[in-house]
């Protein structure tokens, strides 16, 4: 699905980064290591390299990866891209000073996964930024998030707060915000914000 949506000639979601990444980003030790998780044509992992930090892009898709590669040679910087399924990744021990997750909506096991390894694969002061639609999206007159069949992937502070226990939250928040980000994710949103550090 995510290459046949990716293999359009312009970015889906458009190129510039995600408002909240934008505002947090600073949390992330400077020029530091960060993964960023299902990171589709790139958009978020060039503004990162763009401010100093050493960017690894993993998604599922090829054809994303190859326009977020694309997209870093036009902006001047270096990433790296990784194709690889979040069901089985493995993120290492302290490996990364930032991680990122911007609209990652994963099925409920596949989660639970991806966040039981967060804490360990963060060096010391590292941070795990998050932003994802909340279910109340679907009661919303916007575009994007998962559909109503796949509630389970929606986000909750509930569900983060329980699945990153381990980290020191620094922020975490539901509410709603405009968000224009290319022709699939526009309009009044309801979201999720967090940020947890490692103590």
């Amino acid at each position: 699905m995510w290459n046949e949506r990716y293999s359009e000639a312009e970015y889906v979601f458009g190129t510039e980064p995600n408002d909240f990444l934008k505002q947090e980003f600073v949390i992330i030790p400077a020029g530091g290591r960060v993964l960023c998780l299902a990171e589709g044509e790139g958009r978020n992992a060039v503004f990162l390299a763009e401010q100093g930090y050493q960017v690894t892009a993993m998604d599922l898709s090829d054809v994303g990866l190859n326009k977020a590669l694309k997209l870093a040679s036009e902006r001047g910087v270096e990433i790296t891209t990784q194709v690889a399924d979040l069901a089985d990744y493995q993120f290492g021990k302290e490996q990364w000073d930032g991680i990122v997750s911007i609209w990652a909506h994963m099925p409920e096991a596949v989660r639970q996964h991806v966040h039981a390894q967060i804490a360990p694969a963060l060096k010391p002061n590292g941070a795990f930024i998050v932003e994802a639609y909340t279910e109340q999206q679907l009661t919303m007159d916007a575009v994007g998030g998962p559909p109503a069949t796949q509630r389970e992937r929606f986000g909750s502070l509930e569900s983060l707060r329980l699945e990153l226990s381990e980290l020191e939250e620094v922020m975490g928040v539901e509410t709603s915000r405009m968000i224009s980000e290319g022709k699939r994710h526009q309009g009044v949103s309801a979201v999720v914000q967090f940020i947890g550090r490692k103590k």
